[in-house]
């Protein structure tokens, strides 16, 4: 692993697949990051979804953003190659994402976050709305969103079916069970095999409970006031999600002042992983 970010004047790595693992000290954490694409620019920073680590990324989203854009995504706190202890609330993810992206130098960036990592963009947004120009939120839910504090059942029913069929949770979690959701699972879960040298740590399971618990509290909040964020945001899901119920994305589009809504059909959780090609175009479009 790279121990310090990328000289500025250097060209950065263009497939993901091989994207080096570099560290970053911050905050009493040691973080985990890669980043790819070019060195100029509004950077765009990935925020990661429940149980994910850096290889949990599709890596046909990421090259296809980082075609044009500077992409930087990381080890959350306590969560595969980066140091300390998985925090139990969305707020502390969100300071600690912060806290990373302030190290590496950055006034402002763009944020695309996934599921949990969707609800860690809305909580940056929140806290440092100065620090960030344009939103991507995916299959995820606003705080006290209908059925978010349902994701801990959901993920342990799912988990153990996984192991029961010797498949990948994602399978169900992710996808629809119609014969293009299964097929395109099928093809999501062979994309993340793709790289094959210096992969990252899995989640343990103390920083998985971890995150499960921060979900959970976050399904209880009091609803926030989103009408304060007044960053363009793109808000997309699956026309099925069963981790975050559909529906929280179309209340996420009605509250957001300033909202572009993508719904995928016969798509789950990863809608944006089944339909990456038109996912990355809309998202470039956007940015």
């Amino acid at each position: 692993m790279n121990e310090s970010p990328a000289p500025q004047n250097e060209s950065l790595t263009a497939l993901w697949k091989d994207t080096p693992t570099q560290k970053l000290s911050a905050g009493g954490v040691r973080f985990a990051y890669r980043e790819l694409g070019p060195t100029t620019g509004v950077p765009v920073v990935f925020l990661t979804h429940l149980a994910a680590v850096l290889d949990n990324w599709d890596p046909r989203v990421v090259d296809g953003i980082a075609a044009k854009h500077r992409l930087i995504t990381f080890d959350n706190r306590g969560v595969g190659a980066s140091t300390g202890s998985a925090p139990t609330t969305i707020q502390a993810m969100a300071k600690d994402a912060v806290t990373f992206i302030r190290a590496l130098g950055f006034e402002e960036v763009d944020l695309f976050g996934f599921s949990m990592g969707g609800m860690i963009a809305q909580a940056i947004v929140q806290q440092e709305p100065t620090l960030v120009r344009k939103l991507i939120i995916a299959g995820t839910g606003p705080a006290g969103g209908e059925g978010i504090d349902k994701v801990t059942r959901i993920s342990y029913v799912d988990t153990a079916r996984g192991l029961l069929t010797r498949t990948d949770p994602k399978q169900f979690l992710f996808f629809t069970r119609t014969p293009n959701g299964i097929r395109a699972g099928q093809e999501f879960l062979a994309r993340l095999q793709e790289r094959t040298k210096d992969r990252d740590k899995p989640i343990t399971i103390r920083a998985f409970r971890a995150q499960l618990k921060a979900i959970h509290r976050w399904g209880l909040e009091q609803p926030a006031n989103l009408a304060t964020i007044h960053q363009p945001v793109l808000v997309a899901n699956g026309d099925n999600d069963k981790m975050v119920p559909t529906k929280n994305t179309y209340d996420l589009d009605r509250r957001l002042p300033n909202s572009h809504l993508i719904i995928y059909p016969d798509a789950g959780h990863g809608g944006v992983f089944q339909y990456h090609h038109d996912f990355v175009k809309q998202a470039l479009d956007f940015l």
